[in-house]
């Protein structure tokens, strides 16, 4: 494992635990993490030749094209995300298609600081390559993702840790 993705792995490790800090009240019954991640594939990768194009349009917003000549190495992992959690702010070395098969998640980019909701049954696409968002359960039930990660290294994380921005104040409630 290069020295990089060391510093990443470890930046999303520290990361992942002072989220885990500002969600639970100190002194507090133990209980499910804010948010669960479950690997549920090995990095797999397409044998046969393989290119993909995904076009985006949020509202608000221009239409992005993103083009992956090699979207090979693909993970699938079930996220569950407590009421009130919320994702630290980050982005993804490729796209990820999200399917919220349980429960609400607001998701915001910290290009316009819009948030958008996803209930249960639909599927949005987070372009990954640089797009820092954020994301949260805001309702008062569990919520239940089955993400898709595409154009993922051989090693290191899936979520790559970022500031936030400055001007973007967002929260779970």
């Amino acid at each position: 494992m290069s020295a990089k993705w060391r510093i990443l792995t470890a930046g999303l490790a520290v990361t992942a635990g002072l989220a885990a800090l500002a969600t639970a009240p100190l002194g507090a019954q133990e209980g499910p993490p804010p948010i669960a991640v479950e690997v549920l594939t090995q990095r797999a990768t397409f044998t046969d030749d393989v290119r993909m194009q995904i076009k985006n349009k949020l509202d608000g917003q221009a239409t992005m094209v993103m083009n992956l000549a090699d979207p090979s190495r693909v993970a699938i992992a079930r996220i569950t995300v407590q009421p009130g959690a919320m994702f630290p702010w980050h982005t993804h070395p490729g796209p990820v298609t999200v399917n919220v098969a349980e429960g609400e998640l607001t998701y915001v980019q910290a290009s316009d600081c819009l948030p958008r909701e996803y209930p249960a049954g639909t599927i949005f696409v987070d372009p990954g390559q640089g797009n820092v968002h954020t994301a949260f359960n805001s309702s008062d039930g569990v919520t239940v993702l089955y993400a898709t990660f595409h154009d993922v290294p051989a090693e290191g994380p899936l979520t790559i840790p970022v500031d936030g921005p400055a001007d973007c104040d967002v929260a779970a409630d």
